[in-house]
């Protein structure tokens, strides 16, 4: 998966606009901890060194986005026990057992979150898109694709209205 992603072969949506931004489609990427690498698919937290009000409002928002993900994964390996190993069915088969479940999960978050959290944190699933011949090596379009998304993050269309209450260590 990892090498089809920095070939570009992972067959990612198209680009949509950031909710709410005027600015150009931005591509789907991939959060991701600091056990990856960063790439202008896969987001990673800024290091925690020297971090201002930007940096730590976007690593916020990364973790939750990554939570939310653990979070889905965990109930849809705990109620079907088919992602609790490898998936031993024809490929066919296993897209269409995915893509139930995930329909399912959906459903039932939809029906019993009254909460809009969900919808809000879909701000941190995309990025923008990147012209990657402007940069060279993907490490570095990495970086100004995060640096698009802290800043989009801190922006008054990207902004949550109590995520600097949330950030610790912010002013």
């Amino acid at each position: 998966m990892g090498d089809r992603l920095c070939d570009n072969q992972l067959a990612l949506p198209e680009p949509r606009r950031l909710p709410g931004s005027a600015g150009p489609p931005a591509p789907f990427v991939i959060v991701a901890d600091e056990g990856f690498a960063l790439s202008p698919h896969m987001m990673r937290p800024f290091p925690r060194r020297d971090l201002d009000d930007r940096k730590r409002i976007f690593n916020y928002r990364l973790t939750r986005a990554r939570r939310y993900v653990e979070c889905a994964f965990g109930i849809l390996s705990t109620r079907w026990r088919v992602f609790l190993s490898s998936i031993q069915m024809n490929p066919d088969n296993a897209t269409l057992v995915i893509q139930a479940c995930v329909l399912l999960l959906h459903n039932f978050t939809r029906i019993n979150d009254a909460s809009s959290d969900a919808d809000i944190d879909q701000n941190i699933i995309s990025s923008v898109i990147f012209d990657q011949s402007r940069t060279g090596r993907p490490r570095t379009a990495g970086l100004a694709v995060r640096d698009v998304y802290a800043d989009y993050l801190c922006s008054p269309e990207g902004a949550l209205p109590w995520q600097m209450e949330s950030i610790p260590g912010s002013r």
